[in-house]
């Protein structure tokens, strides 16, 4: 499977010609979504879903049940639920978790999937849930108004993969992410490894 990093939580996942694009929001590149066979959104926020691009790329796009996009654009969707197994763009995918990180007092209250893909790579979007399962490559948020670095490091640690690259960046400047590598590496025993926008791994 290749993985390739755009601006913020969005990934690009490719396999023998297919295309599986996870939460291609408002910050990411256009690109990331050229020739998708299908879309995961994470959650309703616009850091990681641009309704009015997804609107027109007539592919099969899968959010939560519960997420409210709003009335920006027709979208037709398919509802997932947590604990639920799907096929998109011909990977396997489970969806877990269920709801977003308190930012602050209860806010926002939200749901929020992570994705296994084909039982090796999770995206966990706005949370820190931990799947029942080994997880190879784990997209970790780096940064976020719900997070605290030393959080985001245990739930590394608790996920436990064999590789780890980290989403959720785009608010950092290069002295903040500079910081974020350091710990990381440190902590993570040589598994992290940053990519930046349009790398792949």
């Amino acid at each position: 499977m290749k993985v390739t990093k755009f601006t913020h939580a969005c990934v690009r996942l490719e396999h023998e010609g297919r295309v599986l694009v996870i939460d291609p929001g408002t910050w990411s590149e256009p690109r990331a979504l050229a020739g998708a066979d299908a879309v995961l959104v994470t959650h309703e926020h616009t850091d990681h879903v641009d309704v009015l691009r997804l609107a027109g790329l007539g592919v099969p796009v899968h959010v939560p049940s519960e997420a409210r996009l709003g009335d920006l654009a027709p979208l037709p969707v398919i509802r997932v639920d947590p604990g639920e197994r799907f096929t998109a763009a011909g990977f396997t995918v489970r969806a877990v978790g269920g709801r977003h990180a308190t930012i602050h007092d209860g806010q926002p209250e939200c749901a929020n999937l992570g994705y296994l893909v084909d039982d090796r790579l999770y995206h966990p979007g706005d949370s820190l849930h931990v799947p029942d399962v080994p997880v190879e490559t784990l997209l970790v948020p780096a940064q976020a108004s719900w997070l605290k670095l030393t959080e985001a490091i245990d739930f590394a640690r608790a996920v436990d993969p064999a590789r780890i690259f980290p989403i959720h960046d785009a608010q950092l400047n290069e002295r903040g992410m500079a910081s974020v590598d350091g710990w990381f590496g440190e902590t993570l025993d040589g598994r992290y490894r940053r990519l930046v926008p349009g790398e792949t791994a």
